[in-house]
């Protein structure tokens, strides 16, 4: 099974979204906590998105691209 190029675009396009959209998150948890407290917040954003990331990487893309019909 061969996938055309606007698969891969639209994967493209929602993981830039998903990035924005963690970004938005930090930005709106870090105004709701002490000033203290903001770096906390942005290092578990971030390792939230690089586990996310990895997460991704071992499974979802195997089921998505996979060689076989179900992944």
């Amino acid at each position: 099974m061969t996938h055309s190029n606007i698969d891969l675009i639209w994967v493209i396009f929602c993981s830039a979204l998903v990035l924005l959209m963690q970004a938005g998150f930090c930005c709106i948890e870090s105004g709701s906590v002490r000033k203290k407290n903001s770096v906390n917040v942005s290092i578990k954003n971030f390792t939230d998105f690089c586990l996310s990331g990895i997460i991704f990487w071992l499974f979802g893309f195997g089921i998505m691209f996979g060689t076989t019909q179900n992944g």
